[in-house]
């Protein structure tokens, strides 16, 4: 069955906020709103007053976790020091979810991996409002709305074990193709927990062949496009990568030889054969 993807070619943080309104969903209680807190240095991450609106609108709380290599976020410390730098702290309540601990979520299904690493805070959430920004990676090819819930959301040992595939010890040269499967598997252990209680937001601008989680990142050559929306984290990302190949930019080359030299695709695949969603949509269009 095909999921219905909305997405508008106007880049502003009203509308993100129509997006999220068109969706038509209610995310009760607690809402935790996942970001990406952005490296120290890097120019393309996507800043706090562009997501405030939505935060606010959703009454959330920006939520992190610490990272598993060197560089400004990870330690809790550290990560809220950047934080604070990059005006997040004043945006909205701040809550780094494997401050104190971490927590196990199963996931029976995983192709790859059987458990996920996540912060031990996210018990304190009921809901989930994923706010991505679709760019390039070095590793995962592209990153979006899988990555911010598998990677994004695992604690710092949690990313540890996704990287290696379960194996801790091949942190940075596990099985490539098994490594993005781990993505999808984590993935599918965080939608599940928020089954119903979860809506995925991506923007695509800034986009980099390098992540936000890059100090020093490339500069964007492909054009800016617009935002997108989804309840089906595959549909939207699926939606994005058919989006930049449809692009008449020619900057685009660099993307989508980033994405494809490290099929970056296949975590969209992984994550489809899982039942997280579809990679058949409706591309609804607003102005």
């Amino acid at each position: 069955m095909k999921s219905t993807v909305y997405f508008t070619r106007d880049l502003s943080p009203q509308a993100v906020l129509r997006l999220y309104n068109v969706l038509g969903v209610q995310l009760p209680g607690k809402v935790a709103v996942k970001v990406h807190s952005g490296e120290p240095g890097n120019q393309n991450f996507l800043r706090p007053d562009f997501w405030k609106p939505m935060i606010d609108h959703a009454g959330g709380v920006i939520v992190e976790c610490n990272t598993a290599y060197d560089g400004g976020r990870n330690t809790t410390k550290a990560h809220k020091i950047t934080m604070e730098r990059h005006g997040w702290l004043s945006a909205a309540e701040v809550d780094i979810l494997d401050e104190t601990d971490e927590m196990e979520l199963p996931i029976p299904c995983g192709k790859v991996i059987k458990k996920n690493f996540v912060g031990a805070h996210l018990t304190g959430y009921d809901s989930l409002l994923v706010l991505s920004h679709f760019k390039g990676h070095p590793m995962g090819g592209f990153g979006g709305a899988l990555k911010n819930i598998s990677i994004g959301l695992a604690s710092s040992h949690g990313k540890v074990y996704i990287h290696g595939a379960g194996d801790e010890e091949k942190f940075w040269d596990s099985d490539h193709d098994s490594f993005l499967e781990s993505m999808a598997d984590a993935a599918w252990s965080i939608h599940n927990r928020f089954q119903g209680k979860c809506a995925y937001i991506n923007v695509m601008k800034n986009m980099s062949v390098d992540c936000d989680c890059c100090a020093v990142a490339a500069d964007p050559k492909i054009g800016d496009i617009g935002v997108l929306a989804s309840l089906d984290p595959v549909a939207l990302d699926q939606a994005c990568l058919d989006l930049v190949y449809a692009s008449d930019d020619p900057g685009k080359g660099d993307l989508i030889e980033r994405i494809e030299s490290l099929n970056g695709v296949h975590t969209v695949e992984a994550a489809a054969a899982l039942g997280i969603g579809s990679r058949e949509y409706e591309l609804v269009e607003l102005a």
